[in-house]
C-alpha cells in the first residue's frame, strides 16, 4: 500500500504544524490546509515538497473550499486516511468582551467549520476505513465563566460522539483531542512556562492513529501537570 495520507486543517502553526511534522516522520503524506498559504508552503517544502506534502489555502467556514480540499487530497495522492479538523479561534472570557463580529467568526470556525470538515472528508475516510480527529479542549468538558469559546468546544465534543455513532461499523475511527493550556500562537498573551507544547498534543494525536484497526480511542484529555482544572 502507498504511504497513507493525513489531512490537517489549521496546519500553518501550533498543534497543526507539530502534528504535520510528526506524521511526516511516521511515513504519512500530508495535505496541509490553512488561510495562511505562505507559511503552509514553507511547511510543505520542509516536509518533502510536492511528492510528500500538498499545501491548500482553505477557509474552513466555506463549504466550497472544504470540498475542494478533500477533492485535492484524493486527486493528488489517491486516498485519504486521516482527517484532523484542527482549525480553531479563541476569544476572551466575558459576555461583554469581544465584538459580536469576533464571536460570529469563532462560532463559524469552531463549530460550523468542524462540521464541514467532517462532511467533506467522510466519503474518502469510509473508502479507506480511516480516522477522523477533532481538536476539542478541556473547555469542552467543563463550562468556563463567561466563555462562548467553551460552548463551541462543547459542541465539538458532541460532534465527535455524533460522528462516531454515525460511522459505527464503517471501520472509521473517531477521536476528540482535548488539550489543556498549550503554548501556541492561539493565545495573544504569553502562557505559563509549564503549559503543554504543541509537540505534546501531536504525540497524543499520533498515539490515537497508531492503534490497531480494532481499537478506537474516542477521547484524549491532556493537561499540563500544573493545571489544576
Amino acid at each position: 500500500m502507498s504511504d497513507p495520507v493525513f489531512l490537517i486543517t489549521g496546519a500553518s502553526s501550533g498543534i497543526g504544524a507539530a502534528t504535520a511534522r510528526q506524521a511526516a516522520q511516521n511515513g504519512y503524506r500530508l495535505v496541509l490546509a490553512a488561510r495562511s498559504v505562505d507559511r503552509l508552503s514553507d511547511l510543505a517544502d520542509e516536509l518533502g515538497g510536492d511528492e510528500r506534502a500538498l499545501a491548500v489555502e482553505c477557509d474552513v467556514t466555506e463549504w466550497d473550499q472544504q470540498r475542494a480540499l478533500a477533492e485535492a487530497a484524493v486527486e493528488r495522492f489517491g486516498r485519504l486516511d486521516v482527517a484532523f479538523a484542527n482549525a480553531g479561534v479563541g476569544a476572551a472570557r466575558g459576555f461583554l468582551n469581544e465584538s459580536p463580529e469576533h464571536w460570529r467568526a469563532m462560532v463559524l470556525t469552531n463549530v460550523y467549520g468542524v462540521a464541514l470538515t467532517i462532511r467533506a472528508t467522510m466519503p474518502a475516510l469510509k473508502e479507506s476505513r480511516g480516522h477522523l480527529l477533532l481538536t476539542g479542549s478541556v473547555a469542552g468538558r467543563r463550562a468556563l465563566p463567561g466563555s462562548l469559546y467553551s460552548a463551541t468546544k462543547w459542541a465539538v465534543t458532541a460532534m465527535g460522539e455524533s460522528a462516531r455513532q454515525e460511522l459505527n461499523d464503517t471501520g472509521v475511527r473517531v477521536t476528540v483531542i482535548e488539550p489543556g493550556m498549550v503554548d501556541t500562537p492561539f493565545f495573544d498573551n504569553p502562557v505559563s512556562p509549564d503549559a503543554l507544547k504543541p509537540d505534546d498534543v501531536a504525540r497524543a494525536v499520533m498515539f490515537a492513529v497508531s492503534q490497531p484497526a480494532h481499537v478506537d480511542v474516542n477521547e484524549i484529555l491532556v493537561r499540563p501537570t500544573s493545571q489544576s482544572n
